[in-house]
C-alpha cells in the first residue's frame, strides 16, 4: 500500500510508503528536517521502511495530523550544535499530548547524541514520552570544510545506514 502525505516538486519527489510486510501495530510517523547532501533523509527513509512510517518534511508537517500517531520519530541534521530550525519550530507549534512516544534522530559531523538533550526536553515538556535516539555522521560541508571537499564524505555509509535499520528494528520488537 503507498500513502502519501506530501508530493514535493517533481524533480524532489518524495513518496511516503507504509508497506503491509514491515508495518507494525503502532501507527508511525517519522518528522525530518535534511537540507544540504541529504543525509537525514536516507537515515528517515531506512527507518520509516523498518517501521512501516510514513514520512514528511518539517516544513510541510501539519501539527493536527502529526498528533493521530502512536510513535513519531523527529530528526535533522545539527547546525551549529542545534537541530535545524524548522524541526524546532515545528515542534514547539505542537499541543500537549499525553505520552504519545517519540524518538529522536540526526547527522551531524561528529555523529553523537550529545546534542540530542534540548530536543528531549523540548518533546518532553511537550508530553512525549522518549523511547530512544539515534545518531549517525553525514557528511558535512559547512564553511571552511567545503574548501576541503569537506568531513565524513560519503556517509551516511550502508554500515550507518544498517545501524538505524537495526535502531528502529529496536523499536518494532520493543512494542509489537
Amino acid at each position: 500500500m503507498l500513502k502519501v502525505l506530501h508530493v514535493r516538486p517533481e524533480s524532489e519527489q518524495m513518496l511516503l510508503k507504509q508497506t503491509s510486510s514491515n508495518a507494525f501495530a503502532m501507527k508511525t510517523l517519522i518528522v525530518y528536517a535534511s537540507v544540504h547532501h541529504q543525509n537525514t533523509e536516507k537515515v528517515a527513509k531506512v527507518m520509516a521502511q523498518e517501521l512501516g512510517a510514513d514520512l514528511v518534511l518539517a516544513a510541510k508537517a501539519h501539527p493536527d495530523t502529526v498528533m493521530t500517531y502512536d510513535l513519531i520519530g523527529f530528526g535533522s541534521g545539527i547546525y551549529f550544535f542545534k537541530f535545524h530550525k524548522t524541526l524546532l519550530q515545528f515542534i514547539e507549534g505542537l499541543s500537549t499530548v499525553a505520552g504519545t512516544r517519540a524518538f529522536v534522530f540526526s547527522t551531524s559531523g561528529d555523529g553523537g547524541t550529545e546534542r540530542h538533550a534540548a530536543l528531549k526536553e523540548l518533546l518532553g515538556n511537550r508530553g512525549f514520552s522518549i523511547v530512544g535516539d539515534f545518531a549517525c555522521k553525514g557528511w558535512n560541508t559547512w564553511g571552511p570544510l567545503k574548501l576541503v571537499g569537506g568531513t565524513n564524505k560519503g556517509q551516511p555509509n550502508e554500515e550507518d545506514l544498517k545501524a538505524a535499520r537495526m535502531f528502529a528494528r529496536g523499536l518494532k520488537e520493543k512494542f509489537a
